[in-house]
């Protein structure tokens, strides 16, 4: 029995196979898949500060919505002067109004929260000022039944309260839609997170085969004094040193290597196909802008062929993101400072006045001119055949069919 023991404890025969390769020391990189964290900061950080595409996503975005005229008009008529446009077209000494709602659109787009200050007391009962509010260093404090009682902004170790238990509250909070969470936004950059690290990886990639010239790694063999040669650990360690120190980089491209002691350089080349990491950062840039909801054609971004034209994707781009966008915001501005100025303030953009849309209105617009004239031709030729015309046919059946009669053209306002 003690012998069967200590035959079961005796450690097996190694495995030696055959092959005709000598023992190598291979030069590659390789681990498990790293993703960066998913707080508002470092999605900030890698996906705005140090990503083209949603830095160039965010900004068109918060440009062309700030750029959006705004109209105020109540239930009866439409203000060409009004407190609240006055308020919107200056709000502070430090900022104009483009460059305040571009501030708060940026920070509604990264964090998926923006906010908005009102400072002092106008004559006309409204705030004297609004400022754009930091959204990462805005808190909610919630009461005990759990909605928001105030809001905390610090900066640095200063803090400072707004209480939200009044009938006018300081701060306007507009936030993204976000599933599971009460009080904060999400951010499309919490959608676009991992395309943006594998955009960020391919560049890194791309980076680090320019840096070393573009040549892959390779495999040093080693083959000894008689063919079955093995490196000791000094060995190893003095050759991965060398190797690190006088063939890495842009510096030491090109440089030749001195192998000794048995030594023999083999290059692993890449394909053309492997080495083709621009489909790659396209593919993760088309997922970006989607995200955002910026026709990627607009970017630059080749291989999208959902739009026509640029004209096309730009209408696109407006009536899909910027106008419904811009809509939200001015409406829960308008709720928010109609509870300071005491009446009803109805603030929207002004479709008029938005460039991107004229293709539209002057189809509409010739539209109406055709229907217009088309009215015109057939009381024109009523009037002519009311002498001899069938009584049982009118003229606009005649012409139109089913179509609706003049009288019911005229009431929707058309004739």
């Amino acid at each position: 029995m003690v012998l069967q023991i200590f035959r079961m404890a005796k450690p097996a025969a190694p495995e030696a196979k055959a092959s005709a390769a000598a023992p190598l020391v291979a030069f590659q990189g390789a681990g498990k898949v790293a993703w960066s964290a998913r707080d508002a900061a470092t999605l900030t950080r890698i996906g705005f500060l140090n990503n083209p595409v949603g830095y160039r996503c965010v900004k068109i975005i918060a440009e062309a919505a700030a750029a959006v005229p705004v109209v105020v008009q109540d239930a009866t008529r439409r203000f060409d002067t009004h407190p609240a446009l006055d308020l919107l077209a200056s709000p502070n000494p430090g900022q104009g109004g483009a460059a305040l709602l571009e501030n708060f659109y940026g920070h509604l787009l990264l964090s998926g929260d923006g906010y908005l200050e009102a400072a002092g007391e106008h004559v006309s009962g409204g705030p004297r000022e609004i400022y754009s509010l930091r959204s990462d260093r805005m808190k909610v404090v919630q009461g005990t039944d759990g909605w928001p009682i105030a809001y905390e902004y610090s900066v640095g170790a200063k803090k400072h309260a707004f209480d939200m238990r009044q009938d006018r509250v300081p701060i306007l909070h507009v936030k993204s839609f976000h599933p599971v969470d009460d009080h904060y936004g999400l951010s499309p950059l919490h959608a676009a997170a991992s395309a943006i690290d594998v955009h960020n990886s391919a560049s890194a990639w791309s980076k680090a085969l320019l840096d070393n010239a573009a040549r892959p790694s390779g495999a040093i063999v080693y083959k000894g004094a008689d063919g079955q040669g093995q490196l000791s650990a000094d060995q190893y360690d003095r050759l991965t040193s060398e190797m690190e120190l006088h063939h890495q980089g842009a510096r030491n491209a090109g440089r030749p290597m001195l192998l000794e002691g048995g030594l023999d350089w083999k290059p692993m080349g890449f394909s053309p196909s492997d080495m083709e990491f621009q489909k790659t950062k396209e593919a993760a840039a088309r997922e970006i802008a989607t995200a955002f909801g910026v026709p990627p054609m607009l970017l630059g971004i080749p291989g999208d062929a959902t739009y026509a034209n640029y004209q096309e994707a730009n209408r696109a781009f407006y009536r899909l993101t910027v106008l419904p966008l811009a809509t939200r915001v001015t409406a829960a501005i308008a709720h928010w400072l109609s509870t300071h100025l005491g009446e009803a303030v109805d603030l929207r953009p002004d479709l008029d006045q938005v460039p991107a849309l004229a293709a539209e209105r002057d189809f509409v617009d010739g539209q109406q001119r055709f229907q217009r004239a088309m009215l015109q031709r057939l009381i024109l030729q009523h009037g002519q055949n009311q002498r001899h015309a069938d009584p049982v046919i009118s003229p606009q059946r005649r012409f139109f069919g089913n179509q609706p009669s003049i009288a019911q053209y005229r009431h929707d306002g058309i004739a």
